[in-house]
């Protein structure tokens, strides 16, 4: 049998993944692991199918058996941990007593994983024990051989490795399966890779099963050895240093009076990768420097109207500062002196009135830093009766004003500050190729850019700079290292809370902030402490 997931009931091009397929047995115990982004605030629906496969995973199901399905929310195993529904066939009814269950674990980012690389040594070569067992007489000892000699009679066992963790309720979890190596009794596994909190819930002393298996293609595996150990003795690898326990099978070792082992499986290596979380690098010190941009060129209309999208009325925010608010007070949570960078371009500013494209709202050239969110909406206000709204709408020499101080910052080699470009825009950008140009080199700056679209325009080419539909590139057709933009028309969110935007648009940060110092191999400043417990870390 093989299982499949989808996000709900529905076709197979819904189909988010199947799991590897078990040969011939009737209560399989799947290795595949399917990682499902969860949201508190959805009802995730899912829906797991179970098939009788005629061919490999993931070729698809149309030439494959319904076995039956169950559907549940993401909620329901989050919250429960382990789920066992029974299976449905068509129209509601029973697939005989068939269950199916499913164990859900948080992936923290903070855990990162381990690479293990594993060989055995002299294992037990279980063709030569059937052989050495069915002796029985010379007809039957011919068929046997004439049905052995083409697969099994000259050949060795066929080992792999399976790892179990042991949770609290004392049942097994598969971890990990290894490849089949065949014909050899002092097999060498592949290296493989897997999470710390896959493998022992990121506790060091938490008991693991290791299994050896002589494979056989009909499923009827045949069990070589086991061994017990733990996440803690494992790491006795690390280095030079190699690991070897005694595979031992329980009933030889009652049956045989100078039994020793039924081979070694050898520990080579261990090495542990760690995975720093957005989290990580915030309590390590790291702050968000916060900045805006508005966009004071004449589609605005003129401030002094009521139809201006500049205009201020004293009973309610127009578009561009509730959008300015929404984020900035999410931001300056992050920032620890609570200033603010404002500019803007499109504008004729004092005392000359020449068009400028990257000037303070504060009229501070020295110093564009205002106090606080609030800080910021002053000086917008201040500001409007002072300038003229002119053009054009020019967006890369903000962008690359910011990328310098960004460039500065990369050069500490510390992740000690990030920052957050928000550009709020009435129209599309009219130097689209120097923007793009301007985002290509700033994509490997530790910074990212928060475009919102005001007013009603035609916002469709400022798509491309969202990295969403495709990779973004610079004229010369560089692509960026990281899509680090954020693209939204802010009436999309006229009717809803102001928290809806803030969410939308920052939802990618903590993952872009993860991006670059994971890129640049920057840890965070002052890493977390350890648990006083004996564990790796805690779930978030």
């Amino acid at each position: 049998p093989c299982v499949a997931l989808a996000p709900r009931p529905c076709a197979p091009p819904w189909q988010v993944d199947r799991s590897e397929v078990i040969k011939s047995n009737l209560n399989p115990v799947f290795a595949k692991i399917f990682t499902v982004d969860y949201y508190f605030e959805e009802v995730q629906k899912l829906r797991f199918e179970v098939y009788d496969s005629h061919g490999q995973a993931g070729v698809g199901t149309h030439d494959d058996d319904f076995l039956g399905g169950m559907e549940c929310t993401v909620g329901q195993i989050v919250a429960q941990k382990r789920v066992t529904k029974p299976l449905f066939l068509k129209y509601g009814k029973f697939a005989g007593k068939s269950t199916i269950t499913i164990i859900s674990e948080e992936i923290s980012g903070n855990n990162g994983y381990v690479e293990l690389a594993f060989r055995a040594k002299k294992l037990d070569d279980k063709v030569s024990r059937v052989l050495g067992g069915n002796r029985a007489g010379r007809a039957g000892w011919a068929l046997l051989s004439l049905i052995l000699l083409p697969q099994d009679l000259f050949s060795k066992s066929d080992p792999f490795l399976e790892i179990y963790r042991i949770d609290d309720d004392r049942s097994e979890q598969l971890v990990y399966r290894t490849e089949v190596v065949k014909n050899n009794l002092s097999p060498i596994w592949e290296p493989f890779k897997v999470s710390l909190n896959s493998l022992c819930s990121c506790e060091e002393k938490r008991k693991l099963r290791c299994v050896v298996w002589d494979y056989d293609s009909r499923g009827k595996h045949d069990f070589i050895g086991e061994f017990f150990t733990t996440f803690e003795e494992m790491q006795k690898a690390m280095g030079e240093n190699k690991v070897q326990w005694d595979c031992m099978n329980p009933k030889y070792k009652i049956k045989k009076r100078n039994y020793k082992n039924s081979g070694v499986v050898v520990l080579l290596d261990l090495k542990i990768h760690r995975v720093y979380s957005f989290l990580d690098y915030i309590m390590g010190g790291c702050q968000i420097h916060f900045t805006v941009a508005i966009d004071f060129t004449a589609s605005n209309g003129d401030p002094r109207n009521s139809c201006s999208l500049h205009y201020i009325n004293p009973y309610q925010p127009n578009e561009y500062l509730k959008a300015l608010v929404a984020v900035g007070e999410i931001c300056q949570d992050y920032d620890s002196d609570k200033k603010f960078s404002a500019l803007g371009f499109g504008a004729r500013i004092p005392p000359k009135y020449e068009v400028s494209h990257d000037f303070a709202i504060n009229f501070n050239p020295d110093n564009d830093e205002c106090e606080g969110i609030q800080g910021v909406v002053e000086s917008y206000q201040s500001c409007l009766p002072k300038i003229q709204l002119y053009g054009p709408t020019n967006v890369a020499p903000i962008i690359s004003k910011v990328a310098r101080v960004a460039a500065d910052e990369e050069r500490t080699k510390e992740a000690s500050q990030y920052f957050i470009l928000l550009i709020l825009t009435d129209g599309v950008v009219t130097d689209m190729a120097d923007t793009r140009e301007a985002i290509v080199r700033a994509s490997y700056l530790p910074m990212s850019i928060i475009i919102v679209g005001v007013g009603n325009a035609d916002f469709t080419d400022m798509q491309i700079l969202d990295g969403d539909d495709g990779v973004l590139r610079s004229p010369k057709g560089e692509p960026v290292l990281r899509d680090i933009v954020q693209f939204v028309p802010f009436r999309e969110f006229k009717n809803a809370s102001p928290t809806a935007l803030a969410k939308c648009v920052l939802a990618e940060v903590p993952k872009q902030v993860v991006e670059y110092y994971s890129y640049k191999a920057f840890p965070p400043r002052c890493p977390r402490p350890p648990s006083p417990e004996p564990s790796l870390g805690s779930p978030q």
